[in-house]
């Protein structure tokens, strides 16, 4: 197995730089009928990703021992700091709307939806989440 662009590094750095776009790493969804009958549970959920991905971050930047055996493990955060402001994959619609909104257009466009749609018509409101 090849990457389709081997200089996708750069390509993605242009990307997010020029449009302000950048691959979502995983999405989660929620059945809506799980939803109303506990929606207590979006926001359970969130708050665990959100503690489970400052760990992971916390791990990941402690530079007394690699969490990794990455040889430009240190820099590579540096550059993620310096293009993301420390978080590529961050929470939130506020956050991710350039990347959610061109998935919306792409669908549109590739007749998986009939027209678009505001991107907070995809999520259900987390109170107390912060850039929902």
């Amino acid at each position: 197995m090849v990457r389709l662009l081997p200089d996708h590094h750069a390509l993605e750095r242009e990307l997010f730089e020029r449009d302000r776009i950048f691959p979502i790493m995983h999405l989660v969804a929620i059945r809506r009928a799980l939803y109303e009958q506990q929606p207590w549970i979006a926001n359970s959920l969130y708050a665990a990703f959100v503690e489970a991905k400052r760990i992971a971050r916390a791990r990941l930047r402690y530079a007394g021992s690699l969490a990794a055996m990455l040889p430009w493990l240190q820099d590579e955060i540096e550059e993620i700091d310096e293009v993301f402001g420390g978080d590529a994959f961050p929470y939130g619609i506020e956050a991710n709307r350039p990347t959610l909104e061109a998935l919306v257009q792409y669908m549109v466009e590739q007749h998986f939806i009939p027209q678009p749609m505001p991107v907070e018509k995809l999520f259900v409101p987390l109170p107390g989440a912060s850039g929902t």
